[in-house]
């Protein structure tokens, strides 16, 4: 009977302790309306709070700019490439010495794939033929889209230098430019709605695929982008593949900050382990996702402990 009572007081434990966590309101921080960390904690979000968990997301305009929020406990959740967020938290490249400590993961998304997308009926076929034309650079608000681009014109032999730099603040931005006729492409990810839009407004669109898939032209892409890797998306699988291609693609994350409880941490995870399918009809990219991969290789960053308890229950390695 002692035995049966303490089952019982444990359970309720446990039960007041998940009712708690579903009852809190909490935040995840995207990027801008029309960006694919927009789509993406969008889609989360709802995942969440079919689950339960009171969520809504807060748009900024890139990571770098609300990680340092979300480091000091100012939101609960964020989005982004896991690059991005292991600079952030040891302070490399342009955060410059600025360490965010406190940021943990709480799973691994599909891969980020990306692309430079130009006019699909102009006489840009390749990265070389970018070679002194005007093209979307700055990013002065998304300080990771530099070393992307510089990343992907490696494989063609080629850095920013060899095209005429038009000037803008973030990805949102140079789509913007791009359909403005300001210059002849733009960088993206495959499947966000911004690229869609543009699709659609300028009747088509083509996706250069990277010049050099070898090994060689792999280790010149992480030069500037160390977690990138490259993948093959066929024709017409995506807005601007028109021939089948190899595009470059790094992991993306949810992310947290270590002073957000353990039983809010667990039920994010665990939210979006069961719910690919609600992800799936808010944003169909995360067809892609693979809930047994959630707990993949996070390079510097670490998992926050909600995370890893349920990782454990589920017996995910």
């Amino acid at each position: 009977m002692k035995r049966l009572f303490t089952s019982m007081v444990l359970g309720l434990g446990l039960g007041l302790a998940a009712s708690a966590a579903t009852a809190q309101t909490v935040g995840i921080a995207t990027s801008n309306p029309g960006s694919l960390f927009h789509n993406i904690g969008t889609a989360v979000a709802n995942a969440a709070n079919k689950a339960g968990l009171n969520t809504t997301i807060q748009p900024a305009t890139s990571p770098n700019q609300f990680i340092p929020f979300l480091n000091s406990g100012g939101i609960e959740f964020g989005v982004a490439n896991l690059q991005e967020v292991n600079y952030s938290i040891n302070g490399d490249a342009w955060w410059k010495g600025v360490k965010n400590p406190n940021i943990r993961i709480v799973g691994m998304l599909m891969p980020l794939r990306e692309a430079i997308f130009v006019r699909a009926d102009s006489d840009i076929k390749t990265l070389a033929d970018l070679k002194g034309k005007p093209m979307t650079d700055g990013y002065t608000a998304q300080n990771t889209i530099l070393p992307q681009l510089d990343a992907i014109y490696s494989t063609a032999g080629m850095s920013r230098d060899d095209v005429t730099k038009v000037n803008v603040t973030s990805v949102v931005a140079g789509v913007n430019a791009f359909m403005a006729g300001d210059t002849v492409g733009f960088i993206f990810a495959h499947g966000a709605g911004k690229v869609r839009e543009a699709h659609a407004a300028v009747g088509g669109l083509r996706a250069l695929p990277i010049a050099d898939a070898s090994d060689a032209g792999l280790a010149k892409a992480r030069a500037h982008w160390p977690t990138a890797f490259f993948t093959k998306i066929a024709k017409g699988k995506s807005p601007g593949v028109l021939e089948d291609g190899t595009f470059i693609a790094f992991p993306q994350v949810v992310f947290t900050h270590s002073g957000v409880s353990d039983d809010v941490v667990y039920a994010m995870a665990k939210a979006m382990h069961e719910g690919k399918d609600a992800m799936v009809s808010t944003f169909g990219a995360f067809r892609g996702f693979n809930p047994a991969k959630m707990k993949g290789d996070p390079g510097v960053a670490e998992f926050h402990p909600g995370a890893l308890r349920f990782f454990k229950e589920i017996g995910l390695k």
